[in-house]
């Protein structure tokens, strides 16, 4: 149970008078990400920032209405019609109705980051008001010593690599959202991406995925491929500008089957083993993490090993995976299973304007391998074959399309990723040294990016401050204790790193 504080009286932010409610048609990719939420799961971007020593309540509320409201988005409500959805500022915008105060439970006197946890995994499923802007931060002022700071956004506010921007701002001495947005240039950047998305991936998509729709299976799927013919896919290119050559040179070819291979391989994806972590999820969550490891360790293992930082964790996960179902008794000989990874589609400078530019890549984890250096090197394998893929374009013009169509449509086309995966996973990469806030040190960040339709694992890695940390939430029907998951990332670590350090000198 939570106690909630009384409230100061309400203190609405004072427009000037000039000010009008501005209305602004949302993007059918932030659209889709609007309409995903279930039951089962909220399309909520979960966070825990822990800060020693505490923070008041005050100097929160203060530094959110200076720094997070400069990002206009943060102070507009959603307002749905039949053609989609319009950003509407609100005009009656109070910081006390976004900026709670919290108590944890009683458990919190014995087992605090359990409580902490146990109320997490409580607000993973409270939809957030629409009638207001869709955020809020949570503070819980005495926790260990310090504060604890509980943040829900949700998706069709921002991806993580923009909250990334928004997290720069709030933080002492952060930098603050550029004043003028970068003026249209339809030949550079992310414009140039979008540019191309709609021309010759979503218009010939869009029409096919629809007649699709309408027969049973998985049509979603067969629609993926149907992209049109090449040739009508170099022309728009060629006309565009965008690359430059002849239709029917090598260059040309060469793109055209990268992304009709891409279109079929992301479409008739595989099945994902079986395994208890896949099936129909309930109506509660769970979460867990562990302590921070040093980074520097997983770096010398990396450089030794030649692969990367990211291979390391990668096959650190698997391993945990695959020990936690070995411990349910499973077997999993010979498995993999499925974790879509967000991959950035925008240059970081542009991170600013908020929204949803990211794709999704299916990254392979061969759970069924026991020996952690042949894992490791699995997992190289199949991340280089992932490298150069237009995978995580075309999944982004699949949610652009899914903005497109009717919810019912939208339901049955993204039913091709929960389908076919097991878990989404994030990596996200933080500054190696600890960032303040008001003040105080930010001794521990986490976020988890949500699971949508069935899915009922999420996974995030996070580098902070010379560590690497891993948190997981999960559905309770499928994974009641994700902390025995959390328990086996250490053990599988220490078992890479010390037959790494048994190799031969040289290899």
């Amino acid at each position: 149970m939570v106690t909630r504080l009384p409230r100061s009286p309400s203190r609405a932010i004072p427009e000037s008078p000039s000010a009008s409610p501005v209305h602004e048609r949302m993007s059918k990719v932030d659209t889709a990400w609007l309409r995903m939420d279930s039951a089962s799961n909220l399309m909520m971007i979960m966070g825990v920032w822990i800060i020693k020593p505490s923070v008041t309540y005050a100097a929160v509320c203060q530094r959110i209405e200076e720094r997070l409201l400069k990002y206009p988005r943060f102070g507009q409500k959603v307002v749905q019609d039949a053609a989609g959805a319009s950003w509407v500022t609100d005009t009656g915008f109070d910081i006390r109705r976004h900026v709670l105060r919290e108590r944890l439970s009683p458990l919190a006197k014995s087992h605090p980051q359990q409580a902490l946890q146990d109320r997490l995994a409580e607000l993973a499923l409270q939809p957030l008001d629409p009638r207001y802007p869709l955020w809020d931060f949570r503070l819980v002022e005495h926790y260990q010593g310090g504060s604890v700071l509980l943040v829900r956004i949700h998706h069709c506010i921002a991806d993580g690599l923009a909250l990334i921007a928004v997290i720069q701002s709030l933080v002492d001495g952060g930098t603050e959202p550029p004043q003028k947005a970068a003026r249209y240039d339809p030949t550079s950047g992310w414009e140039a991406a979008e540019e191309w998305l709609s021309h010759t991936v979503i218009e010939p998509l869009t029409g096919a995925t629809v007649k699709a729709l309408e027969a049973a299976g998985d049509g979603a799927a067969q629609a993926l491929g149907a992209m049109g013919h090449p040739k009508n896919l170099l022309d728009k290119l060629i006309s565009r500008g965008l690359v430059k050559g002849k239709a029917g040179s090598a260059e040309m070819a060469k793109l055209v089957y990268q992304v009709l291979r891409d279109g079929a391989a992301l479409a008739l994806m595989p099945d994902d083993s079986p395994t208890r972590l896949k099936g129909q999820p309930g109506h509660a969550k769970r979460v867990a993490w562990c302590q921070p490891m040093p980074l520097d360790e997983v770096r010398a293992v990396s450089k030794a090993l030649h692969c990367s930082i990211n291979d390391v964790l990668l096959a650190c996960v698997a391993g945990a995976i695959g020990s936690y179902l070995k411990a349910q008794g499973d077997s999993v000989a010979g498995k993999d299973i499925r974790a879509m990874v967000p991959v950035n589609l925008r240059p970081m400078a542009q991170a600013y304007q908020l929204g949803n530019q990211f794709g999704l890549a299916p990254v392979v984890l061969p759970i069924g391998m026991d020996n952690p250096l042949a894992r490791v090197f699995e997992v190289r394998r199949r991340m280089a074959e992932l490298k150069g893929s237009m995978q995580p374009l075309l999944s982004y013009a699949l949610l652009a399309i899914a903005g497109m169509v009717v919810k019912p449509a939208q339901d049955a086309m993204l039913s091709l990723f929960s389908k076919k995966t097991t878990a989404v996973m994030t990596n996200v990469p933080g500054p190696r040294e600890k960032l303040k806030f008001c003040g105080a040190t930010l001794e521990q960040p986490l976020v988890w990016v949500p699971q949508s339709g069935t899915v009922g694992l999420g996974v995030s890695i996070l580098s902070y401050g010379g560590g690497v940390q891993f948190g997981i939430i999960s559905d309770a029907t499928l994974c009641p204790n994700p902390q025995a998951i959390i328990d086996q990332f250490e053990p599988e670590f220490e078992k890479l790193r010390l037959l790494t350090l048994m190799l031969p000198w040289g290899d």
